[in-house]
């Protein structure tokens, strides 16, 4: 909830409390304000009015600048402190009340004298350890790709692609390559001393992946056309996240539909979706999903207008939808930089600022971001091989614009591919009118600039110009 200004203030009064507002009396504790700052900031943000009492009275609040000190002590009563701006006086019925923001989007979670609350409703609720757990992942207070697994140890990992990880970094990582490895993130030592793999280190490099990560799959699916349906081609990719990447874009690549087409009189290739963009977007899938999500992997499903691709696991942290391309946030930052290592991510973002300038430069609709229930969606929008071009991928937009009439469109079709057409050959394509009606479409072509005929009589026939 954005800040709000003084004159809102009726309107403000009149909601309920719920998630994202919350009444707190005149004379208020600081330690009790501070639990219900917490709790809207480790929920959505929201709005404190001060000065409403039982009832929805309004009492006011008796010393503003006492107040003020109050809320300030109550922001630094939360742990980590809470850096709210400035609380702002608004005035209501001769009544002076103070407004506190806390903003959304907050990069940490909060508690109060070791306890961690939530707004649900109109109530600062216990967070239960499950949903602590995931909300201190998703703000970043620790690492779930950082996490030894248990049970694992280093010799789980692949030597093979350890090595070859190495050679690629090069000689700094060669030369060290355990204290490399712990550096990135991929081992952590034990107290006892034993290194042991992290989920990072065993989803890029474990020899049998699947083993501690069944979530881990990539799930591929090319429908012939625009809905689900019964007839489709589907590949499932179990391996580290690498392999599973160079896997999954040979299947795209494989699988989006080309063709050629005729622009005016030049052949042009086309290609369904820019590769660059299904690249990021299957990469992003890979890289900033929720591994803890277990049951669900990532879904890539090929459209004959359209490319989606779920990956489990909403927004991290600060961003939204609205801030999506600026900001920069990472949920797995050992997988992004290891991935960036590869050469298979850059390590600054999310990379969707590219995939809407790849999808422009291809004349392409900017891929339509959007969150699920439990998921991030992205989809691309593909060149299609109709509306504006025939079923053989011949660009006719611009015929139509010029006012060539269906039968005419035929046969510069027809021209594109055969080279040449004969009033005969188009009398066969335009069975429904008389030969007459074909003479005069062939003349006005003619006419137009745009065939040559070859030929007198019988043996006439006409070729592009």
């Amino acid at each position: 909830m954005q800040p709000v200004e003084p004159q809102t203030l009726a309107n403000l009064l009149a909601m309920p409390e719920g998630d994202q507002l919350a009444f707190v009396r005149g004379g208020f504790r600081p330690d009790a304000l501070a639990e219900t700052l917490a709790a809207l900031a480790n929920a959505q943000g929201g709005i404190v009015l001060i000065g409403i009492g039982r009832g929805r009275r309004l009492e006011g609040v008796a010393d503003i600048d006492a107040a003020r000190e109050a809320t300030l002590d109550a922001a630094l009563a939360c742990t980590p402190p809470l850096a709210l701006p400035l609380p702002v006086v608004v005035r209501h019925d001769e009544v002076d009340l103070l407004l506190v923001t806390v903003p959304a989007g907050l990069p940490h979670v909060y508690s109060v004298r070791g306890k961690y609350l939530r707004r649900e409703g109109a109530a600062d609720l216990p967070i239960a350890p499950d949903a602590l757990r995931r909300l201190l992942l998703d703000r970043g207070a620790t690492s779930w790709d950082r996490q030894p697994v248990f049970g694992a140890t280093a010799t789980d990992m692949d030597t093979v692609r350890v090595g070859a990880y190495a050679r690629r970094v090069g000689p700094a990582a060669e030369a060290d390559l355990t204290g490399f490895l712990l550096r990135r993130g991929c081992l952590v030592r034990h107290e006892d001393g034993a290194l042991l793999p992290t989920n990072a280190g065993m989803l890029l490099f474990a020899g049998d992946v699947e083993r501690y990560f069944p979530q881990c799959e990539i799930t591929l699916v090319r429908y012939r056309g625009r809905e689900m349906s019964d007839e489709f081609l589907r590949e499932d990719i179990r391996d580290t996240l690498p392999e599973a990447v160079r896997r999954a874009e040979i299947w795209l690549s494989e699988h989006m539909r080309r063709g050629s087409r005729m622009v005016g009189l030049e052949r042009h290739d086309w290609v369904q979706f820019p590769q660059g963009a299904v690249r990021e977007a299957l990469v992003n899938a890979v890289a900033h999903r929720d591994y803890t999500i277990r049951g669900e992997g990532i879904r890539i499903a090929l459209f004959g207008d359209r490319l989606e691709c779920y990956s489990p696991g909403r927004l991290p942290g600060h961003i939204t939808l609205q801030n999506i391309v600026a900001e920069r946030y990472s949920r797995n930052e050992t997988l992004v930089q290891v991935l960036a290592d590869f050469g298979l991510i850059e390590r600054l973002g999310y990379g969707i600022d590219r995939m809407v300038r790849q999808m422009a430069d291809a004349g392409l609709p900017p891929p339509d971001l959007r969150e699920t229930a439990a998921g991030f969606l992205v989809t691309l929008r593909g060149h299609t091989g109709d509306d504006r071009h025939d079923a053989a991928g011949v660009d006719v937009s611009e015929w139509r614009r010029q006012g060539l009439n269906e039968r005419q469109i035929a046969a510069m079709i027809y021209l594109a591919e055969q080279r040449r057409i004969s009033n005969r050959e188009l009398q066969e394509l335009a069975t429904d009118v008389s030969a007459e009606t074909i003479r005069r479409d062939l003349a006005d072509l003619v006419e137009r600039g745009l065939l040559l005929r070859v030929g007198d009589k019988r043996g006439a026939y006409y070729i592009l110009k």
